[in-house]
């Protein structure tokens, strides 16, 4: 929950009053999302896909799920992708950056964000985010690296602890799905974070 001091300060810089909502409480609910770019450069970065679904409790929703492609203003090169498997046609039919990022912030609402190195995934997004809002993305972040982190620390402090991703499935015993589908990684750091939830770490 965003401290009372913080709310006020973001709110008096929110542009327009009808994003709110992305400060109204959805307790027991949180939205896992994962973003598929141009660049591992944020300053470089386009936004090629964006993949998000809400959990309830202990349930993925997976009929609450939101995938879109986007339509960066550089088409991505051979090596992006073979990456992300998002041919140049398929981007040419996909929507405009800051039509998906509304229909993102509508999404999301309130709902703190859950990812897998998010930190990356929300300064891309604020890049768009900001001249929309005023603000960057106001909601509350989980990342599911750090309470792996603290579940293996729980375990065994001071030693070596792996955080890459096919770690985090293996030793969670969580079939991975097929990477770099925004989709597909955010429905995976659904199920890893319920898993940690079951360990108490959620």
């Amino acid at each position: 929950m965003l401290r009372q001091w913080h709310r006020r300060w973001l709110l008096a810089r929110l542009r327009d009053p009808a994003w709110r909502h992305l400060f109204d409480e959805h307790p027991e609910e949180l939205v896992s999302l994962d973003c598929e770019t141009t660049s591992l450069d944020v300053k470089q970065a386009e936004l090629l896909s964006i993949g998000a679904v809400k959990l309830r409790g202990n349930r993925i929703l997976s009929s609450e799920s939101l995938y879109m492609l986007v339509k960066p203003q550089t088409l991505p090169q051979g090596d992006n992708i073979a990456i992300h498997g998002l041919r140049r046609r398929d981007l040419n039919e996909g929507m405009e950056a800051a039509q998906a990022v509304r229909q993102l912030l509508d999404f999301i609402g309130g709902r703190p964000l859950l990812g897998y190195y998010l930190e990356y995934d929300v300064a891309v997004l604020n890049k768009y985010v900001k001249p929309l809002l005023g603000i960057t993305l106001p909601q509350r972040q989980i990342e599911v690296s750090a309470r792996y982190y603290d579940y293996k620390f729980r375990q065994n402090p001071g030693a070596y602890i792996d955080l890459r991703l096919a770690e985090l499935y293996r030793d969670l015993s969580i079939p991975a799905p097929p990477r770099h589908d925004a989709l597909n990684d955010a429905l995976g750091v659904a199920m890893l974070y319920q898993a940690l939830r079951q360990r108490g770490f959620g």
